[in-house]
């Protein structure tokens, strides 16, 4: 098994790199548009019409979707290692994203089978999460050490800025301000969208798919890959390396600490943020227009917190960041499950008082801001803690399954307590819990000359 990154075609250009972060503005809409803010929501409380019963199969969905990642990630990850050419990795998985993205138009209000959209929205994210794995496995490639955390924090960045950009766009184009049959700009919606059958809501799954298309084009032309090379019973190989990389991660106590951390923490980030927008929308009463507003602060307040992010992870390493940014993620998960339309932190607020989406808008800012921060640096602190040990993309898919292995766990934690609760606010819970144990986990995870001796074989 490889010890680390093998050699690009070509040295990492400036183009090169920027190609390579142009992924991250190219995949995010799917997670800004479709999985938080504008689809989900409504698909909860229009297409399904019931946002208990809705919240409560979509966190199934996302449940099912996650294991899945968390069987197939390192598996991929070890063959992808043994194959090189990461590039064609990333192609095969985009053909099922970009399908399920454009499958999203499909919905309607009220349908009466919606488990045919929770199916879709499964290969969409599965597609995208696999991608993942192999665009991050080419991180180390692209500079120096010391420039790691920087570039990591450029890309997220980045993508936080491609979320911006899609969301004012469909508040511009596709989505009708409060009471209005117009959009911001005094239009009627594009195409001639119909906003009572949920038309401008369902047009952004095609139009992140297209997005896509656009926007991943230059990584695929400009950032250098390894060479492609012939692997012998790749499958019976991948699977002695899959099995010697767990041995391996076990026998380095702050390694394994690591993974068992960002299993955790990641987890309550993810559900966090796929729940955030649906809860706003049963709680608030937002519509789409609400929820776009509420995406743009996340996602413009996100891109500064992964940009600053990146440069605090240069100037004092990843885990004094984490730890900072999962601090801010429990304070937001407190505030959400303080405010409803009628009480704010527990203190009940006048009737018609805009007080609670004021709030609930900040609460979104500071989550954009963390997660940014929170998501580079973990990659970056895999990239020391794998360093030498394991093979980039073999690092990378352990870190999925680390971070999928348990994705089941905050969705279902979230669908199973509002099911039991019938109740909304409630239900977000869980996440405090789990944000509370990966801090506490992190306290056995060390980096450079603080990393501890290899255990025994």
């Amino acid at each position: 098994m490889a010890a680390g990154a093998r050699c690009m075609t070509g040295p990492a250009s400036r183009r090169g790199v920027f190609a390579w972060m142009l992924f991250d503005w190219a995949n995010q809409p799917f997670q800004t548009l479709i999985v938080t803010f504008i689809f989900a929501p409504w698909f909860v409380a229009e297409a399904v019409g019931d946002p208990v019963r809705g919240q409560a199969l979509w966190g199934t969905a996302a449940a099912t979707a996650g294991a899945t990642v968390a069987l197939l990630a390192p598996f991929l990850g070890a063959m992808a290692d043994r194959t090189g050419a990461r590039k064609r990795w990333v192609l095969a998985c985009s053909v099922p994203f970009v399908l399920g993205c454009a499958g999203f138009w499909l919905a309607t209000p009220g349908m009466p089978e919606p488990r045919i959209i929770l199916v879709i929205y499964a290969v969409a994210f599965i597609g995208s999460e696999l991608g993942q794995v192999f665009i991050n496995a080419m991180l180390p490639g692209l500079g120096p050490r010391r420039e790691i955390g920087r570039i990591s924090g450029s890309g997220w960045a980045l993508g936080y800025l491609g979320g911006l950009v899609s969301l004012v766009l469909v508040l511009l184009l596709l989505a009708p301000a409060p009471g209005q049959t117009t959009t911001l700009l005094g239009i009627a919606p594009i195409l001639g969208l119909d906003p009572t059958a949920g038309e401008p809501a369902r047009a952004t799954g095609p139009f992140a798919a297209l997005w896509y298309l656009v926007f991943a084009l230059p990584f695929f032309l400009h950032t250098p890959d390894e060479p492609a090379r012939r692997a012998p019973a790749l499958a019976r190989t991948a699977l002695r390396d899959v099995a010697a990389t767990f041995r391996l991660a076990t026998r380095h106590r702050s390694f394994f600490a690591f993974l068992l951390a960002s299993m955790v923490y990641r987890d309550a980030m993810v559900a966090l943020f796929t729940f955030g927008g649906i809860y706003a929308a049963g709680v608030l009463g937002w519509g789409t227009f609400q929820l776009g507003v509420f995406g743009i602060v996340a996602a413009g307040v996100g891109a500064l917190g992964a940009w600053d992010g990146g440069r605090a992870d240069r100037a004092f390493g990843p885990r004094p960041v984490i730890v900072g940014s999962i601090c801010a993620l429990i304070a937001v998960s407190l505030v959400t499950l303080l405010t409803t339309r009628a009480s704010v932190l527990g203190l009940p607020v006048p009737p018609g008082s805009r007080l609670p989406d004021t709030v609930f808008m900040a609460a979104g800012g500071l989550l954009g801001a963390a997660a940014g921060a929170l998501q580079a640096a973990s990659r970056t602190l895999l990239i020391h803690q794998a360093e030498g040990r394991v093979a980039p993309t073999q690092a990378f898919g352990l870190f999925a399954l680390s971070g999928r292995v348990t994705a089941f766990l905050g969705p279902a934690l979230i669908a199973a307590v509002t099911a039991a609760t019938g109740s909304q606010r409630l239900g977000v819970s869980p996440v405090i819990l789990l944000f509370l144990l990966g801090l506490c986990l992190l306290y056995w995870v060390k980096i450079d000359n603080e990393q501890p001796q290899e255990a025994p074989a």
